[in-house]
């Protein structure tokens, strides 16, 4: 059966958590790759990467340049804010710590995708006028927004409204952390990971002219399907609506991370016009699905 397929108004970008990750050499990258040039390879591939290194330390503005340089224009980073801003207690004393790391990443021009600011699970819905006023202080007509909150009342009425309608007004977006497939299977894909991504409600609502998914993947291919299937129905309604897509695929076996995302961008491409990824023009169709 032939999908009926529709252009989108809507951008798609397609990527993972990171870049410099050495478990990709052979596969993803080329074997023998040098550290300096993985930037340029994943470009190469990929359309967008979440930048989780700024959460842990804040580059120099040498290294931003140096970040865009190795990038196409067309490239998009998606910069977390750092820690010291988003887990050290209230927002508000971190405003203008915040204010600097926009203005530095601003250095990325036009690859400059949403910063995102994730919060702590201890931050919840009783810090709410805090968080107003955060956003509100940092908010810019010209760098996208987006906030990751992860403590369980959240996602409960009246705070799940209340903090849609925040968003909502400040054209901010809502970073939707999918979980399900890595709590779903009858092992514990976590096992062995130093960071475990929590079990939250998965809300997909668009708050923004954007919107950034954070897909944890499963490491068996089969209990990705599903999912998958749900969120290739949920992003044709959004790029038709003309919102702006980033979809970021994480895997606690990481080296499955960049095929999932692959399958991903395969999966969307059936039912609507998507731009194919970089990707496609150095790998052979026989050898794209390898890892399954």
């Amino acid at each position: 059966m032939t999908a009926t397929l529709s252009k989108p108004q809507g951008n798609f970008y397609l990527g993972c958590a990171i870049w410099a990750y050495k478990g990709w050499l052979g596969d993803f990258y080329p074997q023998g790759s040098a550290s300096s040039r993985l930037l340029q390879l994943y470009a190469e591939r990929l359309t967008t990467v979440e930048v989780n290194a700024t959460f842990y330390s804040t580059p120099s503005s040498e290294t931003v340049s140096r970040w865009a340089e190795q990038t196409p224009e067309s490239f998009r980073f998606c910069p977390k804010f750092p820690r010291t801003v988003s887990h050290a207690g209230l927002l508000q004393p971190h405003i203008d710590e915040a204010i600097d790391f926009i203005q530095l990443m601003q250095g990325l021009g036009p690859r400059l995708g949403p910063l995102f600011v994730q919060l702590p699970p201890s931050y919840g819905p009783q810090q709410f006028p805090d968080l107003a006023t955060f956003l509100t202080e940092i908010n810019s007509s010209n760098v996208p927004l987006a906030l990751e909150v992860r403590h369980p009342q959240w996602f409960q009425p009246p705070h799940a409204d209340k903090l849609n309608n925040l968003l909502t007004s400040l054209q901010a977006g809502r970073v939707l952390l999918d979980s399900r497939p890595i709590y779903q299977g009858p092992d514990d894909p976590q096992v062995h990971s130093q960071r475990r991504k929590p079990k939250l409600p998965l809300q997909p609502a668009a708050t923004a002219p954007f919107t950034v998914v954070r897909y944890i993947s499963h490491p068996q291919k089969e209990l990705n399907d599903v999912f998958l299937g749900n969120w290739v129905n949920i992003l044709q309604t959004w790029l038709r609506q003309g919102i702006n897509t980033y979809f970021f695929v994480h895997c606690p076996l990481e080296e499955q991370s960049p095929r999932t995302a692959q399958l991903f961008q395969q999966l969307l491409q059936e039912q609507i016009d998507i731009p194919p990824l970089p990707w496609d023009q150095l790998t052979p169709p026989s050898t794209q699905l390898s890892l399954f």
